[in-house]
């Protein structure tokens, strides 16, 4: 009977303990929110250097309260405005239509309409068997054709949720039957899945130019700084992509070779030439958007609606992996995704006009010269930034908010903008794979049953060789710039 009559008191100081920290995030908004009223009624002065800080620390609460990013962005934005702020509050209307008023924006949902018109037309499973056919047979070799059907995949949905799901789905199920540990296959895709960000044609890497078009910032000399465009962001996304792609094969062998795990029956000419002209039609979607980008014949948006029409024709016309029946459905959650990341896309270029109005980035490279910041330290600070905020926020939001703040900054020192996208594009990577927010985890967890904190410590040697390359993107540019010099394009 003691047992019984005492069931709740261990949990009790948990529950005070939760209810404090609830009460804390909620007042936190309200509080900071008074504060800034009471500037406005002229009670307590604030300089511009703390009307800043007010601006970031509603930012985040209301992030914290569990409020969407963009409606955190937003309210944060209008907060400000009709608080601390003289600008008319009318410019929010005519930003919030001209940040979509953009050629280049409409890449975003062309690309996710083509990546999910090839995740159920079967072409994933295409390309694993073309890869399982080239490298089965190497140490670890099901799990190495995860990675190159992961670039693969990639290359033509732009997408790294997409990655995962086309390519984990078929790909995870054949590791476990082949006797792989499940923990190696979720390592494998959660991080290979990754590569969606950085290989073209990456959407983040898209949001990264629609996020800094127009910003001309000084450079060291004093004079303007053009922002990175689409084509050369792809471009330069390439061989570091290659080189991730290569470095996360490299631990899968050698996690494999070292584990002794099982190895497939090497694949005839006969079965290689057959997987081959399977998936040729997806393959050929590789050439056809990179090759058409890259030689001038369309832009990345026209390549992007190319995609989408392809991908349709070869899902449901030539694999016959998609119904016609099916294809409403494909297009509605398409619509979906494509309008959440537009409507994150609007609240950002509201809040980054704010910054840019206000001189904030500015003021803070100012600060950053003053201080001796040099460009390795700048580096440093930026990738511990983009890394903890890793740890809350999705890529896109990332990307949105501090690409505006960062890019004046980096210019200031003479970091140029194509290698600060691609190092912010690295950051999203690994930030996909780890807690709490970690995108890739999560898609790997329901596809493997697994939970976060067996698949986080799954991932940890991947994760290792991703800020290993971090560090290496970060202080060699030529990594990121060499390609589109070779080109002409910088």
């Amino acid at each position: 009977m003691s047992v019984l009559t005492h069931p709740g008191k261990p949990a009790a100081p948990r529950l005070f303990s939760g209810n404090v920290t609830a009460a804390v995030i909620v007042i936190l908004p309200i509080a900071l929110a008074v504060i800034c009223l009471a500037a406005r009624l002229h009670v307590i002065e604030l300089s511009h250097t703390v009307r800043a800080e007010l601006l970031f620390a509603l930012l985040l609460a209301l992030m914290a309260s569990g409020m969407p990013i963009s409606i955190a962005l937003g309210l944060s934005v209008l907060t400000y405005l009709f608080i601390l702020s003289d600008v008319d509050p009318k410019m929010v209307g005519l930003k919030l239509f001209t940040s979509l008023d953009r050629f280049e924006i409409m890449a975003i949902p062309f690309f996710i309409l083509a990546g999910n018109l090839l995740t159920s037309g079967g072409v994933a499973r295409r390309m694993i068997d073309f890869a399982t056919s080239l490298i089965g047979h190497w140490y670890g070799g099901l799990g190495l054709a995860g990675v190159v059907a992961c670039a693969l995949f990639a290359a033509i949905s732009g997408s790294s949720v997409a990655t995962v799901v086309g390519i984990g789905s078929i790909i995870l199920p054949a590791l476990l039957q082949k006797g792989y540990p499940a923990r190696f296959g979720a390592g494998v895709i959660a991080t290979s899945g990754a590569l969606g960000i950085l290989f073209p044609p990456s959407i983040n890497l898209v949001i990264f130019a629609v996020a800094t078009s127009g910003m001309q910032p000084r450079g060291p000399t004093g004079m303007p700084v053009d922002s990175a465009s689409v084509g050369q962001l792809f471009i330069a996304g390439l061989i570091p992509g290659l080189m991730l792609a290569t470095i996360l094969g490299a631990v899968t062998w050698y996690r494999a070779y070292r584990n002794d795990y099982p190895r497939m029956e090497r694949a005839s000419w006969r079965q290689c030439g057959k997987a081959l002209r399977e998936s040729f039609w997806g393959l050929a979607l590789i050439a056809l958007v990179l090759g058409g980008i890259y030689s001038g014949l369309f832009t990345p948006t026209e390549a992007a609606a190319v995609a989408a029409v392809y991908a349709f024709i070869v899902a449901v016309f030539v694999y016959k992996g998609l119904k016609l029946a099916e294809v409403p459905a494909v297009l509605l959650k398409a619509a979906s995704m494509s309008a959440m990341i537009l409507y994150i896309i609007t609240n950002a270029a509201v809040f980054s006009w704010l910054l840019t109005s206000e001189q904030i980035p500015q003021s803070m490279a100012e600060w950053m010269t003053a201080q001796g910041f040099g460009m390795v330290a700048f580096l440093l600070v930026t990738n511990v930034v983009l890394l903890a905020a890793g740890n809350f926020m999705d890529p896109s939001a990332i990307t949105l908010i501090m690409a505006p703040i960062l890019f004046p900054m980096a210019a200031a020192l003479g970091v140029h903008p194509v290698h600060l996208g691609i190092l912010m594009a690295v950051n999203m990577e690994v930030g996909l794979c780890h807690p709490p927010v970690g995108l890739n985890l999560y898609v790997a967890s329901g596809i493997t049953k697994m939970g976060i904190s067996e698949l986080t410590v799954s991932v940890l040697p991947w994760l290792a060789a991703m800020l290993i390359f971090l560090a290496l993107v970060t202080y060699i540019p030529a990594l990121s710039l060499w390609l589109p010099h070779v080109l002409g394009m910088l």
